[in-house]
């Protein structure tokens, strides 16, 4: 059992405040899991020849700055860096597979937790109120953000184990539920180029979003295709750049609300994290339908 919860704003007014909406939010699932908790929250948008990296490291006392100055002779390019507790956020000015290749041959042992020009990862084994307040999380700022509460079932309590999880450029995912085919797909997603950082079920779901989008699928030809070939109970709430998405299975066992006002959809495993949201009490709100998705995108 997981919690999973997500806001999408349509109204910027709110963007400033992002961070604050969202916390009860994520909190209000704490029972739904215990055992670590994250968010991915995209904002700060870098420009066009930039990328922005979230990275992570097995010392708490790792010298970024170093890094960073390391990192910007090796590639002759501007770095930008901000460190929020133990992650730093790089915005680097070169594409992503420079950075991700020069950030290897410096030290294999930072860990990328997100890649793209948008979004951020913050993510910990903790209960999620301890993991809000580590991050500063009611302080950030954003135009959406998705997040998890985990109960492990599968696989082990770690950091890397925890949600959301990214495998693609912007590309993130929360998941309530369990694939009875991630093992078979796992092996064909590494044959197409995709890689893995755990054997987390909800990791291979995230891969194969992003290999269909790097086949050319848009977001929603993507969530088709992945109810044709995802086996098992999910519920998913998926971020991108641009958008938003959630998507139930055919059976869809696993619960979902989702609420929808002229400033913002929110979505969450219980209506409960949904009561601090402003003019809840006016919106349309609705259970997914099964074997369903719906996607929010800015134009």
């Amino acid at each position: 059992m997981c919690g999973i919860v997500g806001l999408y704003l349509k109204n910027d007014k709110f963007e400033n405040s992002l961070g604050e909406l969202f916390e009860p939010m994520l909190i209000s699932m704490t029972d739904r899991g215990p055992d670590s908790a994250g968010f991915a929250i995209y904002g700060d948008e870098v420009g066009e020849g930039w990328v922005k990296l979230t990275l992570r490291h097995p010392d708490e006392d790792y010298r970024w700055e170093e890094l960073s100055d390391n990192l910007s002779a090796s590639l002759g390019c501007e770095i930008k860096w901000m460190q929020n507790a133990n992650v730093v956020v790089l915005k680097i000015n070169t594409n992503e597979s420079s950075a991700r290749r020069a950030l290897a041959e410096l030290d294999a042992d930072v860990l990328i937790l997100s890649a793209g020009s948008s979004i951020e990862i913050l993510k910990e084994v903790g209960l999620p109120e301890n993991i809000a307040s580590k991050f500063n999380l009611s302080g950030m700022k954003g135009s959406h953000i998705i997040g998890h509460t985990r109960m492990a079932t599968e696989s082990a309590v770690t950091m890397e184990g925890s949600h959301p999880f990214s495998t693609g450029s912007d590309l993130c995912l929360v998941h309530n539920g369990s694939l009875s085919n991630h093992n078979r797909l796992r092996d064909t997603l590494k044959r197409e180029g995709i890689t893995f950082e755990t054997e987390n079920d909800s990791e291979v779901a995230a891969g194969y979003l992003t290999w269909r989008l790097n086949q050319g699928d848009s977001l929603k030809v993507a969530l088709e295709n992945a109810l044709k070939d995802l086996d098992g109970f999910f519920t998913f709430t998926i971020g991108t750049k641009d958008g938003f998405a959630v998507m139930r299975d055919p059976i869809a066992c696993k619960p979902a609300v989702l609420a929808e006002t002229d400033d913002y959809v929110a979505m969450a495993s219980e209506y409960q994290a949904l009561v601090s949201l402003p003019g809840i009490e006016n919106a349309k709100v609705w259970e997914p339908e099964p074997a369903t998705f719906y996607v929010w995108e800015r134009k």
